[in-house]
C-alpha cells in the first residue's frame, strides 16, 4: 500500500515542472503542521495511531469524531484523487458527493491555494497507512441528515482561494492567509449562531463555548476584552512559547495548538500573523452566561 502512495507522489511531482520533490514534501509538512492536522486527526488521549482519526470533538451541536486521513486505501484517503482532495477542502464535498459537516473547517481551508493543497496531499500520501474505519458522529436527531448542509452552505459558506489585498503589505497578506486559511484561527475564536454560522460582527472576538467547552479568548485589539494592551512582539512571543505579557501561559486547546503547530512556524510567519491580528477591528466581546451542555444521546450517523 505504501508503494502505491510513493508511485502517486512521483506521478504528481512529474506533472509539476521545475519543483523539487523534497521541496514539495517540506512545503506539505510545514503546512500540515501549521494547520494542526494531527491535533484533530489523532486520538492522542486514547493512544490512537497518528492521523487515523477517532478524536472526539465535543461541540454545542453534538460530538464529532475526526476521520482517518492516512493513505490507507480502504479506510483512509488512499484512493482519493487530487481532484477529490481539493474538492473536499475547497468545497466541503466528499468523493462520493456528500456534504461534510462544518466541524471539518473547510470554510477556512477553501482559501488555500492550489499549490498548498497539492503539497499537503503529497505529504499525507507519504505517511504510514493505518487500517481503521471511521467512527460515527453522535448527533441529535435534527442534525443526522446532511441534506440541510446544502442550505447551510448557501447561508454561510463562501468558497474560493484567498485573495491578497493589494493595498496591504506582503507581511499583512501572508499573515492573513496563515491566520484565516491555514491555521483557521476564526474557527475557534469567532462565536457561532444557533445554525452554526459565524457571527461576523464578533469575528475573532472570542467564543465562550468552543470545541470541548473551551472558553476561547478575544484576539482583536480591544483593550477591555481583547489583546489591545499587547504589543506586536508580545503576540509573536505568545505564538512561539505560549507566554502572555502578564506572566501566565496558554492552556487547554491553545497550548496544544502552540506546541504542535504555531511554535514550528518560522519567525517571519509568526510575525506576519501578529501583523494581521493586530490590524483587526477592535471588537468588544459579548459576554454571556455559559450554560452547561446537555448530554446528547449517542446515535449512529454517517461519517464525516
Amino acid at each position: 500500500m505504501r508503494g502505491i502512495a510513493v508511485v502517486s507522489f512521483w506521478l504528481v511531482i512529474a506533472a509539476v515542472p521545475h519543483v523539487a520533490a523534497e521541496d514539495v514534501m517540506q512545503q506539505g509538512e510545514y503546512l500540515f503542521r501549521a494547520a494542526g492536522c494531527a491535533n484533530c486527526h489523532t486520538d492522542e488521549k486514547n493512544k490512537g495511531a497518528p492521523l487515523a482519526g477517532w478524536r472526539a470533538l465535543e461541540t454545542p451541536f453534538g460530538t464529532f469524531y475526526s476521520p482517518n486521513i492516512t493513505p490507507d486505501p480502504e479506510t483512509g484517503i488512499g484512493r482519493w484523487s487530487e481532484a477529490d482532495f481539493v474538492r473536499a477542502l475547497r468545497e466541503g464535498i466528499s468523493p462520493e458527493g456528500g456534504h461534510y459537516y462544518p466541524a471539518f473547517p473547510y470554510a477556512s481551508y477553501t482559501q488555500l491555494t492550489d499549490a498548498d493543497l497539492r503539497a499537503i496531499r503529497i505529504y499525507l500520501s507519504n505517511q504510514k497507512p493505518v487500517r481503521q474505519a471511521n467512527k460515527p458522529h453522535e448527533l441529535p436527531w435534527y442534525l443526522r441528515s446532511r441534506a440541510s448542509l446544502r442550505i447551510w452552505k448557501m447561508l454561510f459558506f463562501n468558497p474560493g482561494p484567498f485573495q491578497p489585498q493589494p493595498d496591504q503589505s506582503a507581511a499583512w497578506n501572508r499573515g492573513a492567509y496563515l491566520a484565516t486559511a491555514v491555521a483557521h484561527c476564526g474557527e475557534c475564536h469567532t462565536p457561532r449562531n444557533f445554525l452554526g454560522g459565524f457571527k461576523e460582527s464578533q469575528r475573532f472576538a472570542g467564543n465562550h463555548d468552543s470545541v470541548d467547552g473551551a472558553d476561547v479568548p478575544n484576539i482583536t485589539p480591544d483593550k477591555k476584552t481583547g489583546i489591545g494592551k499587547w504589543s506586536q512582539s508580545d503576540l509573536v512571543e505568545y505564538l512561539e512559547t505560549g507566554a502572555m505579557p502578564d506572566g501566565d501561559y496558554a492552556g487547554d486547546v491553545m497550548a496544544e495548538v502552540i506546541d504542535n503547530s504555531l511554535s514550528h512556524l518560522t519567525k517571519d510567519d509568526r510575525k506576519a500573523i501578529a501583523v494581521y491580528v493586530m490590524s483587526l477591528p477592535s471588537v468588544e466581546s459579548v459576554a454571556h452566561e455559559r450554560k452547561p451542555r446537555q448530554k446528547k444521546p449517542k446515535v449512529k450517523n454517517d461519517y464525516e
